[in-house]
C-alpha cells in the first residue's frame, strides 16, 4: 500500500486517512467552534463520530482517519449522522482496498 491519502466527503463529514504502521486505526477529530457554535452540540458530533469509529473499527485497515465536521446551519438528528459515517466508512474502505490491489 503507498503512503497516499484518501478523502471521502458526505453530508456532514470529511473524512482524510492514511496508512499506518501500527495494527490497529487511529481516529482524530476536528469539529470546530466555526462548525457548531454550542459547545454541546460540538461534544455531540464527537460523541457519534467516536461512537461510530467504535462499532466499525473491526472492519477499518490500519489507518489513521480524521474526520472534519462540516459547517452545518442545525444539527441533525443521531440517526442522520450515524448514516452519514456508515457510508463514508464504507466508502473509505472501498477506496483502500483499490489502492492495496493497485
Amino acid at each position: 500500500m503507498t503512503g497516499r491519502a484518501v478523502r471521502v466527503s458526505g453530508h456532514f463529514f470529511l473524512l482524510l486517512a492514511k496508512s499506518n504502521q501500527e495494527n490497529h486505526p487511529r481516529l482524530g477529530i476536528i469539529v470546530a467552534k466555526k462548525a457548531y457554535r454550542k459547545a454541546t452540540q460540538r461534544n455531540r458530533v464527537k460523541r457519534i463520530i467516536r461512537e461510530s469509529f467504535r462499532l466499525k473499527q473491526i472492519a477499518l485497515p490500519t489507518i489513521d482517519v480524521v474526520v472534519l465536521a462540516h459547517k452545518g446551519k442545525t444539527l441533525p438528528e443521531n440517526a442522520v449522522l450515524f448514516q452519514d459515517l456508515e457510508h463514508l466508512w464504507n466508502d473509505l474502505n472501498k477506496k483502500f482496498a483499490k489502492l492495496s490491489s493497485a
